[in-house]
Formats: structure tokens, sequence, C-alpha cells
């Protein structure tokens, strides 16, 4: 099968598995790491530099495109692709997300989300279809569906309200753009919030929908790292397993290692450049805190183990100074370390999934991170 929105899973090791999604702009290998670039853009690095890195797939982020530059005016430039100049696949979300973090400035009805703009107060108002309609003025690969993520503590009966309004919301998605409407793939979205008997309820509930591929929503949101655990457990088994799965905005190489180990194959999350931008950056030795006095003088390279233009090229003494003196190249030498590590992570489960060692593979991470 090559017709665009087809999954095949080319090798299993337990629940893990490593295999290809066709996009229109291309095939994804799975599991992967998208980095974000929420404006159109990966903070910091150019689409060559992606290209360098070796990203497959980047994400978008509706909200922020919408607000600004508008995206009527992207599609007038011919999509997203085209405007940012990155030809491969990009996945935006909906919005839901950055629009549940406004919790003071939105207000959530059977028809959508009324919200002011975080840059001017502007008030804005978002329904299913709107979400969908921007999507494709975006022209992105992946389009997911309007749902809400509950807070984190949020009590059975709220959670189930919100779960069944996600549902309602997804299927008025998948109207809007129904399967063979055109290139571009429909994610839904399972929420639940810490609830094993409601996530069960939303898997039935939007795999049902008629969606190419699926995603977990609603974690990360400040629960704890076995809360965490245990739901992704409970819900990744739940979703079809011929369709891709996507845990949303979760993202230590932990995190990520446990996901794969639970049958997941896609990834997102702001932590590696975030973090690269804040001076934390991740090594196949642990974490390093660049800003550190003790790399003043170190000549050493940041990772031995990295092949990325940043340890090729300098040393821990200057990667500090650049940092400490706020020097703009300080973020994107970061930039490019840090997603190069979590680009490889990913890289190094799907051969360790073909060979087999995958338990193996992520066993070596643990000794490194902590949970």
């Amino acid at each position: 099968m090559t017709h665009i929105g087809s999954f095949q899973i080319h090798h299993t090791d337990g629940p893990a598995r490593s295999g290809e999604l066709v996009t229109a702009h291309g095939v994804v290998p799975t599991p992967i790491f998208m980095p974000v670039g929420t404006q159109g853009t990966v903070k910091s690095l150019s689409p060559d530099d992606l290209e360098n890195l070796g990203a497959r797939i980047i994400l978008g982020n509706t909200y922020h495109l919408y607000l600004r530059p508008g995206d009527e005016l992207v599609a007038r430039r011919g999509g997203l692709h085209r405007f940012a100049n990155w030809p491969h696949p990009i996945l935006t979300d909906s919005g839901g997300f950055q629009v549940f973090s406004l919790a003071g400035l939105r207000e959530l009805s059977e028809e959508g989300v009324t919200f002011r703009s975080h840059i001017d107060g502007s008030k804005h108002f978002f329904s299913p279809e709107k979400v969908i309609d921007i999507q494709r003025n975006l022209g992105s690969d992946i389009m997911m569906v309007l749902d809400e993520c509950v807070p984190y503590g949020a009590d059975h009966a709220y959670t189930e309200k919100s779960l069944q309004l996600t549902t309602r919301w997804a299927k008025r998605c998948r109207e809007a753009y129904p399967r063979g409407a055109g290139d571009q793939l429909v994610f839904g979205i399972v929420q639940g919030g810490f609830f094993e008997d409601l996530r069960r309820q939303s898997a039935e509930q939007i795999c049902a929908l008629d969606c190419e591929g699926f995603a977990i929503g609603g974690l990360s949101v400040g629960e704890s790292k076995q809360e965490m655990h245990d739901i992704l457990q409970c819900t990744a088994p739940l979703l079809p397993s011929a369709k891709p799965r996507y845990l949303m905005g979760v993202g230590t190489p932990l995190d990520i290692l446990n996901g794969i180990a639970a049958g997941v194959d896609m990834f997102d999350c702001v932590l590696p450049t975030r973090n690269a931008r804040n001076g934390t950056l991740f090594t196949s030795q642990g974490k390093v805190n660049i800003k550190r006095a003790e790399y003043q003088e170190d000549d050493s390279r940041l990772d031995p183990a990295c092949g990325c233009y940043t340890c090729r090229t300098f040393s821990k003494a200057y990667l500090r100074h650049l940092y400490t003196s706020r020097e703009l190249l300080s973020y994107r030498l970061n930039t490019i370390h840090n997603l190069t590590f979590f680009l490889d992570l990913v890289c190094g489960a799907r051969e360790a999934i073909a060979a087999g060692t995958f338990a193996s593979y992520k066993k070596g991470f643990e000794a490194v991170y902590e949970t």
C-alpha cells in the first residue's frame, strides 16, 4: 500500500512497533519525533538546518497561525509548506490545547469555544468546522480535531461531560472533511482525564470515527510520571493497531521510550527546543546545564556520541560563553544539538525494534536519565 494515509507496520518487538505513514508530502518513518514549529518555524532553525538534522515531519500550531499571519494569508501564499519553504510533512494541532491554557479568556459551548487573543485581547470563535477550515487553508498533511483538554484534577463528572463534547466535536470535524475530500489526513483525539473507565469510553467513541489516525491527549498537564504512565498503558492498547498512534505534547527521553514501549508511533514536545534556549542540553551521558561554571574552561565536546554540527565543531567552554553572553548563536547551536538527540533517540528505537533489542535499548537510557 502506498496511497496517502496508508500505514504499514514493518517490525514489532512486544507492543513496540516500527513502520511508515504515507502523507501527501512524503513518507514518515515511525516511531517519530516531530519538532514543534509553532508559528511556521522551529525557533532559531532554518529548513536547511532541519533537513540536516534528519527531521521528517514538523508540527505547526493552528491557534497561533490563525492569529498571525492568518490562515487565509497563508492560503494565498500557497499553503504552509510553500510559505515556510518546508517541502516535507506537517502536522497541525487543532488549537484546543492553547485555548485550554487560556482558561480565564475562553468560554465553551456546544457550538465551540469563544476566546480572546493573548496578543491584543480581540474576540474569536473556534467551532469544529472552523478549525478544519483553518487547517485546510494551512494545507497541513495531518489535521487534528477540536477537543477540550480538561485540567488536571478535574472530577469524574466534569471529565465525562467534557469527553462527550469532544466526541461530538470530533464527529463534526470528520463530517466537515470526510475521507476522500482531499490529501489531508484527520486524526481523532482520545480524552478522559485520569480515569481509566473514561479513557476506555472516549477511545471507543473516537475510534469508531473514520479517522486516519488517533491521538492520546490530555497528558503532561501537571500529573505525576506514574499517573501519566498508568493512563498511557491503559489507553494505547485501545487504539486501532492498524492506524498510527500519536501521544500529544509528551516528551522527555524516557516519556518517549515509555510511549514507544506501549505501542505509540508519533510524538511532539517543545521540551528539546525550549530547554535548548534555557541552556539545558540532552546528551548520551545525561543532561548538561551549559551555564554552570565548571564548563568555563572545558575544551571537551558536548557529547562524544553525537555527530551534530554543534558537537563536531565547538567546545563546552564556547557553548557556555555564548549562553552566558546571550548570543543568538547559542539558541541555534543548542537547538541543533537537542533536536539531533531526540531524532537520534527515535531512529535508534526504530533500529532496535527491527533488531528485537528494544528493551535493552530502553534500559540503556533508563540508566542515564531518571524516570
